[in-house]
């Protein structure tokens, strides 16, 4: 189910067949990031790093040089070393980073500051992405520097730099059959760990221990979580990126988790809301049903040729004239949607990209207007109303209602393909299932 190595060289070759002769790429991986003192954050590679090469250790770099003769893929890493593999995991060394990895060359990292200056040499264009890592956009300046203050000897320096940002993000945008079937793979992990959560929930549980529920199941299947779990009850269902995470679950409750998997480094991103106690009451049920309603239309939109704000428009309207139903806006439908009277309980949009980063890369628009979709997009589909208590003009009935219903939404030839469709997301469903747990 991983990626293959001849996908990420398909990746490299269609990047350089867009950067042409006489260019060159240099793509930094991730520093490694300290939690506290000498203890690290789980490493995770940049995601346009390892999208153009698989290659997860720290410390790398790679470089593409379309024509060069001598190879076009160099990768820099770390150098083999027994003792330092004995306290900190095994490398792939030169020999690794060319027999695994699909690098023509390899070098040691240690050697970059030396050697990049002579690949740069005689390239008319660099591309890369400015000012996602400081310290090393000022070690790609002093090498072409180097080169410039050499002129006189013949030496020819870059003479321009590209955003290496646009098209790369544009081939990650649209998913292959093997990242769509490692997203299915995220999303079903993650579907299993929210329908644990459900059977599990009780009264008088933390949090926390719900949220132990989730990644009990994203380490058992191999995954792990693509962002920080959101598991808030009550009054925290209406805090949007709510991650405390530590609060009781008391009795009469909803419980919003917005929580995914990340499979191979593709993420999963999952919002189910179900109540505490395993029973929706009337004004739970009414919110939770329009927000589900809002979705479905949301979905309803998501096809080839639709524009990306189309399901968004779709379920302002849902919910719009379902506020109005319920007392909870007064006036008429299109004002009302004109105005934003929404967004007092709706205040952030219907969804985002997905793929290697949760919010993934790849443009809205293509100029003013929004693009519109083709197959092989993953995008989310999450409407949502909160109603925190103390709303003017709201009945405490409502209070602490938040609600969020979340998919993840894969733009096929002829229409759409929900990949978390394995998480049961009804009022039937739901209550079914919590009874039962």
């Amino acid at each position: 189910m991983h990626i293959e190595a001849a996908e990420f060289a398909r990746r490299r070759k269609n990047l350089m067949a867009h950067m042409g002769r006489g260019s060159i790429a240099i793509i930094p991986t991730a520093p490694a990031r300290l939690r506290n003192r000498d203890s690290e954050f789980p490493y995770r590679p940049d995601s346009d790093f390892y999208y153009l090469t698989g290659f997860p250790e720290p410390e790398a770099v790679a470089v593409l040089m379309p024509g060069r003769k001598q190879g076009e893929y160099v990768l820099f890493c770390r150098v083999n070393d027994p003792v330092a593999e004995i306290w900190n995991g095994r490398r792939a060394g030169m020999e690794g980073a060319k027999a695994r990895y699909g690098a023509d060359e390899a070098y040691p990292i240690e050697e970059l500051d030396s050697l990049m200056p002579r690949l740069m040499e005689r390239r008319e264009r660099v591309f890369y992405a400015v000012g996602q890592q400081g310290e090393f956009d000022q070690r790609v300046i002093a090498w072409v520097n180097e080169l410039r203050k050499r002129a006189r000897a013949g030496v020819h320096a870059p003479a321009e730099f590209v955003a290496l940002d646009h098209h790369l993000h544009e081939m990650r945008l649209f998913k292959s059959k093997a990242e769509a079937r490692a997203m299915r793979h995220a999303g079903n992990v993650a579907a299993l760990a929210h329908v644990k959560a459900m059977r599990a929930c009780r009264p008088g549980m933390m949090e926390y221990q719900v949220e132990a529920e989730l990644l009990h199941v994203f380490r058992q299947h191999g995954c792990v979580p693509s962002y920080n779990p959101i598991v808030g009850g009550g009054a925290n269902s209406c805090i949007l990126h709510y991650n405390e995470n530590n609060m009781t679950l008391n009795d009469g409750d909803l419980l919003l988790i917005d929580a995914g998997a990340e499979f191979d480094y593709y993420a999963s991103d999952i919002t189910r809301t179900f109540p505490v106690n395993g029973k929706f009451s009337k004004e739970q049920k009414a919110i939770y049903e329009l927000v589900l309603a809002a979705q479905h239309a949301a979905i309803a939109q998501i096809r080839p040729g639709r524009h990306w704000n189309q399901a968004h428009e779709a379920a302002v309207e849902v919910l719009t004239r379902g506020l109005v139903k319920l007392g909870l806006l007064k006036g008429r439908l299109k004002s009302l949607i004109k105005d934003g009277a929404y967004r007092k309980f709706y205040m952030h949009r219907t969804g985002h990209w997905l793929g290697m980063d949760v919010h993934d890369v790849g443009d809205y628009k293509t100029g003013d207007q929004w693009r519109k979709l083709e197959p092989g997009m993953v995008l989310t589909v999450e409407p949502g109303l909160y109603i925190s208590a103390g709303s003017r003009g709201v009945a405490k009935k409502w209070w602490n209602i938040g609600v969020r219903i979340e998919d993840d939404v894969l733009v096929t030839t002829n229409g759409c393909k929900v990949l978390t469709d394995a998480v049961p997301k009804t009022v039937r469903e739901i209550e079914a299932i919590m009874a039962n747990g």
